[in-house]
């Protein structure tokens, strides 16, 4: 590097900077030293960069979620996270060690210099597994209070917004789907019923459903069965979720929207090409993940960071 730097005219560290690609370095001197590296045959060592600053450069991101045909890691969440998050840390020279584990600490993640958790689990658990490996860590999810940092959606505005909607629509007997184990349901449904509360109305609930259309469908289909479902209204914590409540309601000869109003989460493709388009809740995924990376380098920086909320609206489709 001294014998790169007296060549080019410039310290070290602007060999360094340049090296690494480095925006504090002018595009012209940076061009100059890169030239003369490929003509001397220079290149940078990046492990002994690490070792000499006690990083790896590395960011883990766990998804907590267990990726099946219905439910692929190819879908909106976690993509659109993943995107925003791999586009802000690769401007700042960090890769992503990407992992849908979040048990016992591999030795892969344990070397990362921070750790992005996108999804809490039922009852936090995953949060709590994660936070024992005592490090930088930024959550996608629902608030938590003091001493974790969190980014997510504005869930109770979103349930609220649905709950005022339903009702400005006449429904008087909605039903939400959902299972309150995880956090971010139990704010979208606490916003949702808090809503109806101001109008006297109690909303009914289907609990314990996975996170698949399947599940939803078989759900609902098996209250159809038994005659107690007699929701006019369905507000569903995933597009998922209500394509599949849907699917069981066209099933029993129900007409979506003229005898029940459908609202799902999330504002997929999927669920603006269905037929009919789903109407649903959008939350802006990308922009979450570049705040999830920003906020875990600030960490690893020692820098003060507090955890922030991305607003939502709802977005009126066919049903």
């Amino acid at each position: 590097m001294a014998d790169l730097a007296k060549l080019a005219g410039v310290s070290k560290i602007t060999v360094s900077r340049a090296m690494a690609d480095s925006t504090l370095v002018n595009p012209k001197t940076r061009a100059q030293v890169r030239e003369l590296a490929r003509q001397h045959g220079y290149a940078l060592n990046v492990t002994a960069r690490n070792l000499r600053l006690r990083r790896s450069h590395t960011i883990a991101v766990i998804v907590e979620m267990a990726p099946s045909p219905e439910r692929p890691m190819s879908g909106p969440y976690p993509l659109e996270l993943l995107g925003g998050i791999s586009q802000e840390l690769t401007s700042a020279g960090y890769s992503v060690l990407l992992s849908a584990r979040h048990g016992a600490i591999t030795p892969a993640t344990q070397a990362a210099d921070g750790v992005i958790l996108l999804g809490q689990g039922a009852h936090e658990d995953a949060v709590h597994t994660v936070e024992g490996w005592r490090m930088p860590t930024v959550i996608w999810g629902a608030d938590m209070g003091a001493g974790h940092v969190v980014v997510g959606s504005d869930n109770r505005h979103a349930g609220a917004s649905v709950a005022e909607h339903f009702l400005a629509a006449g429904r008087r007997r909605p039903c939400f789907i959902g299972d309150l184990d995880h956090a971010e349901n139990a704010e979208r449904f606490a916003g949702f019923r808090n809503a109806l509360a101001a109008k006297g109305i109690t909303p009914s609930h289907i609990d314990g459903v996975g996170f698949t259309a399947d599940a939803a469908a078989k759900a609902v289909a098996a209250l159809l069965a038994r005659k107690s479902f007699d929701a006019d209204a369905v507000f569903a914590v995933s597009d998922l979720l209500a394509m599949g409540a849907i699917q069981a309601l066209s099933g029993h000869g129900i007409r979506v929207p003229e005898a029940v109003s459908v609202v799902g989460y999330d504002d997929t493709p999927m669920g603006a090409s269905f037929v009919p388009s789903l109407s649903s809740v959008h939350q802006d995924l990308y922009q979450g993940g570049i705040l999830l990376a920003r906020k875990v380098l600030a960490l690893i920086d020692g820098k003060q960071v507090s955890s922030e909320y991305l607003p939502t609206r709802l977005v009126m489709r066919g049903t």
